[in-house]
């Protein structure tokens, strides 16, 4: 439950899929990554850190 998504309120229609998707992207984004730190530091780093995203789509 890395993003709290029990919390979520979407649960109608296709609103699930919908966020489900970008959020399954971005988790692969993560662990592909080269660097070898947990996934919530990998995410603090990216909110931290405008070069860092960019750096995990090019790598």
């Amino acid at each position: 439950m890395m993003f709290r998504d029990d919390e979520w309120r979407i649960r109608a229609g296709h609103a699930p899929a919908n966020v489900t998707t970008p959020r399954h992207m971005t988790n692969n984004l993560y662990r592909m990554s080269p660097i070898q730190d947990s996934m919530p530091f990998k995410r603090k780093t990216d909110s931290w850190d405008d070069e860092y995203l960019p750096s995990l789509i090019a790598a």
